[in-house]
């Protein structure tokens, strides 16, 4: 059974290969009154084949949250195969004569899949920055590549884009971000599903009353590529008749070093005390709460820490090998003190992803993943599954 399943999945790479190599694209770049502007994105197709249950995401990328864990894992149903072009691209970035740096930038990802998401919408002037990109809290300098679009857990920072302005002198860089922060009520239900579990939901009153403050150091030397950041926010939860909040921060490292001209090394490490809406891939399924209200009506900020490493080897010709490796986890015992019930709560998620991506054409990156990922809940239940992923992406 398990080696038919296997014997299609190769089928379906051979197949996919054969369809990229029949496509291209071509960069488009002009210049009008001292304008340099250029077009930019790719198209892409990406396909998945879940050996065990099915647990995917928009992009065919892994879910945490659909692996079924403890007696949920005996009579599951296998082997399922699902294909979108939902990451495809475009952008537009340009340049005045003054050296003002203007990019809009969009996928096709939002509302699930399919419809028009925005990514990037900002100018940049002499290191003054202000609308939406990538977090200042965020690095990508200790990530191994994966066809995954998100990749393993336990990377640096947000992994994400946010509103924000940020000023950067040299390898240094500061923000004001638009807040991401996430305060938990905890109830035990009697009846249904999740009758005597405790269940962790969005708290009532839950708000945002200060900007998210970060700071950033990235440089390089030689073969070494190093990142290091910190960040400061609020929680809190306000009813109108009860209220309290906390401080939670953040922080990170990363890094990359080259062994020698094809094979490197990279990894991250980060952690988090009532930021877990900044540790990725963290709770259920991307971000954790950042902390939980207790019996009592207080904020108690909830502590996680993450980390990935992984190697890249680059075979020549656009070829390279990568395997990678990344867990994250959060502290979560405290509330099991406060509340009575079975802890059947998300602690930890891990993953080890491997593939080869080859380029057939210029501007053609084509590929095939392994993925064996790992969740495990407070009270010991855990689940595992392993899938396939095939890509095939055109550049211009």
């Amino acid at each position: 059974m398990q080696n038919n399943k296997l014997r299609m999945a190769i089928r379906a790479t051979a197949a996919m290969a054969a369809l990229g190599m029949a496509g291209q694209a071509s960069a488009i770049s002009f210049e009008t009154g001292g304008w340099e502007t250029s077009i930019y994105g790719y198209a892409r197709l990406n396909a998945s084949y879940d050996i065990d249950e099915q647990h995917t995401n928009s992009a065919q990328t892994a879910s945490f949250s659909d692996i079924n864990v403890g007696d949920e894992e005996d009579d599951e149903v296998s082997g399922h195969f699902d294909a979108d072009a939902v990451q495809t691209r475009l952008g537009i970035q340009t340049m005045t004569p003054e050296g003002v740096k203007m990019v809009v930038e969009g996928d096709f990802r939002g509302n699930g899949g399919g419809d028009l998401r925005l990514r990037h919408a900002y100018g940049e002037y002499e290191g003054v920055l202000a609308g939406q990109t990538w977090s200042n809290f965020n690095s990508f300098v200790g990530n191994t590549s994966t066809l995954d679009f998100d990749s393993l857990p336990g990377l640096a920072g947000l992994q994400g884009r946010t509103a924000q302005l940020r000023y950067t002198t040299g390898p240094f860089s500061v923000s004001v971000e638009e807040p991401s922060s996430s305060v938990a009520s905890v109830t035990t239900p009697t009846t249904g599903a999740n009758a005597g579990n405790l269940v962790l939901d969005d708290q009532a009153g839950s708000k945002d009353g200060m900007p998210t403050f970060t700071a950033r150091f990235q440089d390089s030397n030689g073969g070494l590529s190093y990142s290091a950041a910190a960040l400061v926010h609020q929680v809190e939860y306000d009813t109108g008749t009860d209220d309290d909040s906390a401080i939670g921060f953040g922080a990170f490292v990363a890094g990359k070093i080259a062994i020698t001209d094809m094979v490197s090394i990279q990894g991250s490490f980060n952690y988090s005390d009532g930021a877990n809406s900044y540790l990725w891939r963290s709770g259920e399924d991307y971000y954790g709460y950042d902390a939980y209200v207790t019996p009592g009506g207080d904020v108690e900020t909830l502590k996680g820490y993450s980390g990935s490493i992984g190697t890249g080897i680059k075979l020549g010709n656009g070829n390279s090998i990568n395997v990678g490796y990344g867990m994250t986890t959060m502290d979560v015992d405290d509330i099991g003190d406060d509340y009575t019930g079975n802890e059947s709560i998300a602690e930890t998620n891990s993953a080890i992803m491997a593939n080869y991506q080859f380029t057939p054409v210029k501007n053609v990156m084509m590929g095939v993943e392994f993925q064996h990922l790992k969740t495990e809940d407070a009270n010991g239940d855990d689940g595992d599954s392993n899938r396939l992923l095939f890509a095939a992406q055109y550049n211009f």
